[in-house]
């Protein structure tokens, strides 16, 4: 036979096993420590965001690139499409479809909250819209807006969904990366409050770095906080990137991203300040002080990044003197005055090497679960680490105390957890693209399953 018939029976039978073999890595085990097993349930997605139980016990998805949101069996891997929403506005990381919740009473109302980012005209924008889930379809439809012209932009979105026991419709909005890189010399509003004369013709500008309480119809809810004189949607002020939600009884529970230094877990009160972007994690003036980029001469000519360079003006946090302030039960993590964050190990990727772990969602492990040592926690997914955290919680559940616990790392960006309702399963939806650190704790930008739904499987007794 000759070497160019060879040649054609090698590629015929490489295509064949390719045919054969599926290419994305579904049903692959994952390595993980006893007694967990880990395997990849699904991949192929595009770019994962929010995740839910949905009907029938399946995982409802929202991908943010793709416009979509989705439904998984998450014991088959099989996969169908509720939603096509070509309105949808994406961009490389923040934009999209992003958080999804079920209304209370969907077991009779069918109801189902999206929001995700859109074009109003030139501007991105933000809004929050109501689908209902046809049981014989299988398909969201009859969308109504019910929040829109909310403030969006390429950064720091945050956008996850949560009811409350009272019914109520929380939003998490972050202050779209402002005061920070290519957003350095646009002014932070974290801190600035709506005006009557805002909430009177419905502009929502102030609404960044907030989390926001809504009646179900979008309506401000009566017994909404007043602050500075004015009742609106605002329920908390003071936030950076709050990506993470979740009611555990009465207690509202909520992650944000730190900048060099104090990602925070915290508990929200209302009219709570938590005090971005003049603090971030505990008033201690610690690594971090805020320089107000907005007001530096010829800020677009001035170097700028996250070290806080000697020669710009800061504002120590102890220099604050606010009265609402809250600080968060737990940080990740407060780094000294004199860390150095320039460490040459990471090279461009500096800010991998930070000893904060870009907190991405949040989940309760319930106080009665088969796995012991995990009662009474709330799980955090980490995009930095690829990994989860978890933060044992006091016995009145409002204190995270003793040490935090590492759990199933994998060269990935973890971007939403899920315990499943037996307890014994833990979900994670990964993200497609990105930086993150390998198994070696070295900067990685190959995802080692993007766009995957994944499950650690608790074997042991």
């Amino acid at each position: 036979m000759s070497f160019k018939w060879r040649m054609i029976l090698r590629s015929l039978a490489f295509l064949a096993i390719l045919a054969a073999s599926p290419l994305l890595a579904a049903g692959e085990e994952i390595p993980t420590a006893e007694p967990f097993v880990g395997r990849v349930v699904i991949d192929g997605l595009e770019s994962p965001w929010g995740m839910i139980w949905g009907p029938e016990d399946k995982l409802w998805i929202t991908e943010r690139q793709g416009k979509r949101v989705i439904a998984v069996d998450p014991a088959t891997g099989q996969k169908e499409t509720l939603l096509e929403a070509p309105e949808v506005k994406i961009g490389p990381q923040h934009e999209g479809i992003l958080g999804l919740a079920l209304a209370p009473d969907f077991a009779s109302s069918n109801l189902v909250y999206l929001n995700y980012t859109y074009m109003d005209g030139e501007a991105e924008k933000h809004k929050i819209a109501r689908y209902k889930y046809d049981k014989e379809t299988k398909k969201l439809g009859e969308p109504k807006d019910i929040l829109t012209g909310v403030p969006a932009g390429n950064d720091h979105q945050g956008g996850r969904l949560a009811f409350g026991p009272d019914g109520s419709l929380y939003f998490s909005k972050g202050e779209l990366g402002h005061n920070q890189g290519g957003n350095r010399c646009k002014p932070n509003e974290a801190q600035r409050l709506p005006t009557a004369k805002e909430v009177a013709a419905k502009d929502w500008s102030a609404y960044v770095g907030k989390v926001l309480r809504l009646t179900p119809d979008g309506e401000i809810p009566t017994d909404n906080p007043v602050l500075g004189g004015v009742k609106s949607h605002v329920y908390t002020v003071g936030h950076r990137n709050p990506q993470g939600l979740l009611f555990v009884g009465s207690v509202l529970f909520e992650v944000e991203h730190g900048p060099s230094t104090d990602d925070e877990l915290n508990v929200l009160v209302p009219g709570g300040n938590y005090g971005w972007p003049y603090i971030a994690g505990y008033q201690d003036d610690q690594a971090y002080a805020y320089i107000d980029w907005a007001k530096v001469k010829n800020c677009e000519k001035v170097p700028g990044d996250a070290y806080l360079p000697d020669d710009q003006p800061k504002v120590l946090e102890t220099k604050w003197p606010r009265k609402d302030y809250r600080e968060p039960i737990r940080t990740f993590y407060t780094m000294p005055t004199f860390y150095d964050f320039k460490d040459s190990k990471f090279g461009a990727l500096a800010y991998l090497g930070w000893a904060t772990i870009a907190p991405s969602s949040l989940d309760y492990y319930p106080a009665d679960g088969p796995i012991k040592a995990w009662r009474n926690s709330i799980v955090i997914s980490s995009l930095k680490n690829g990994a989860l955290y978890r933060a044992p919680l006091s016995g009145d559940g409002k204190q995270a105390q003793g040490d935090l616990i590492k759990y199933f790392h994998t060269a990935n960006r973890y971007r939403q957890v899920l315990i499943a309702k037996d307890g014994k399963t833990i979900y994670v939806i990964t993200d497609n693209a990105g930086n993150g650190l390998d198994e070696n704790g070295l900067p990685n930008q190959t995802m080692k399953n993007p766009g995957s739904l994944l499950a650690f499987e608790y074997k042991g007794e």
